[in-house]
């Protein structure tokens, strides 16, 4: 077992060590954000599926209307009229024209459309003010997609558009990859859960709640969320029974050398086969990382904002290659300091943060490891080198994305 291990070691650690989701299933198309698409899809059919009208006016042959003005109309006889949803396969003759709508197929004959804001909308007879090119305005059969084309690769992550586009080729489901099923266990006997009465020497577990939130983000499927209090056995006996269905477990607070932290003797107890334990990075440091039964368990300390930066910086990664999901991949940016950080230290730091226009503006309230409060507003974590000074006003400085 590794110990005392840089981000980047834990990251690529953790990455070689879990396995890419490749069980698919299918979702319909209202379910698909966020999902994973697990095969290529080709097209079945020419889209549009037939010439169609761009706009409202009249179809009709543009070399019947090549001189038209103002001052000497073209005049053609409307032989019918065609609206969106009609089809019509009777050819139009020289000197005729049919008025059409947007979105309607074009009958056989014509290979342009006139606006009927260059006519005067003539109900038998039309006059027509301006000549139009040989298919201005006229919508090609197949004009977006014809069918055998590729039109979403395998691995493409699925969203609103994507959703529109498998309509357009009339599919009302996608075979996709299987999310990735999570267990949370957070530990404490001085942990209450909100909604209780808060006795004294007790606090609220906002623990569980910023996980389990956080891993509903990253798009998965949290299969136990659950309180677990400082007993080995019982934390044992719950994550032994949640492996049945777990892809990953997930576990915060009782990693460090205390009394009551039970997560080392939890894991001997499950014989899980530790990868490394110590990670150098401040909060969040005294993060384990094992396998049981293949299953990774990444174990956080329990301060809520250990737990906000080892979920972005460790949970994420592992997510990402799990789900195949490239928009978790962790983003740098760069930027000055609006603000001083005054702490300094030996271990690399990660400080909450909010980043716009390449400006780091730093919360107001304190920066302890144990408050979550002033993480609210922000969007990223500037990461301070080991051995950094203080961050001074106007100094450049990098930072991950949330």
């Amino acid at each position: 077992m590794r110990e005392n291990i840089t981000v980047e070691q834990a990251i690529k650690e953790i990455q070689e060590h879990t396995e890419v989701i490749t069980d698919t299933e299918e979702a319909g198309i209202l379910q698909l954000s966020g999902r994973i698409l697990a095969q290529n899809l080709c097209a079945s059919f020419d889209n549009p599926p037939f010439d169609r009208s761009a706009i409202d006016g009249y179809a009709c042959k543009a070399a019947d209307i090549k001189d038209a003005s103002e001052d000497h109309p073209a005049r053609l006889h409307v032989v019918r009229e065609i609206d969106a949803g009609q089809y019509d396969v009777k050819e139009i003759k020289e000197g005729q024209a049919v008025r059409i709508m947007t979105g309607a197929a074009i009958p056989p004959g014509c290979d342009c459309c006139i606006r009927q804001e260059d006519t005067d909308c003539g109900e038998n007879m039309v006059f027509i003010y301006r000549r139009e090119n040989t298919w201005g305005n006229y919508c090609f059969r197949g004009e977006e997609f014809k069918r055998g084309q590729l039109i979403l690769k395998k691995g493409t992550r699925l969203g609103f558009v994507e959703s529109g586009v498998l309509a357009g080729m009339g599919q009302v489901k996608a075979p996709v990859f299987r999310l990735p099923r999570v267990a949370v266990f957070t530990t404490g006997d001085e942990v209450t859960e909100p909604g209780r009465p808060l006795l004294p020497g007790k606090i609220y577990n906002s623990n569980r709640f910023l996980l389990t939130a956080r891993l509903m983000d990253f798009g998965v499927q949290v299969i136990e969320s659950l309180s677990v209090e400082d007993d080995p056995f019982r934390m044992a006996k719950a994550m032994e029974k949640v492996a049945q269905n777990a892809d990953v477990i997930l576990t915060t607070g009782a990693v460090s050398v205390g009394k009551k932290d039970i997560m080392h003797e939890t894991l001997h107890l499950l014989r899980a086969e530790p990868v490394f334990k110590g990670v150098k990075m401040k909060p969040g440091m005294p993060t384990v990382f094992s396998l049981y039964h293949g299953i990774p368990i990444l174990s956080m300390s329990g301060n809520p904002f250990g737990v906000a930066v080892t979920v972005e910086l460790l949970v994420r990664p592992l997510l990402q290659k799990m789900k195949q999901d490239d928009t978790l991949k962790l983003t740098r940016v760069q930027g000055r300091m609006a603000d001083t950080f005054r702490k300094a230290g030996r271990q690399r730091r990660f400080v909450r943060a909010f980043w716009e226009k390449g400006v780091f503006y730093l919360p107001n309230g304190m920066h302890s490891n144990g408050v979550l409060a002033s993480m609210a507003g922000c969007n990223c974590l500037i990461d301070i080198p080991s051995g950094h000074a203080p961050l001074q006003q106007g100094e450049q400085a990098e930072a991950f994305l949330l």
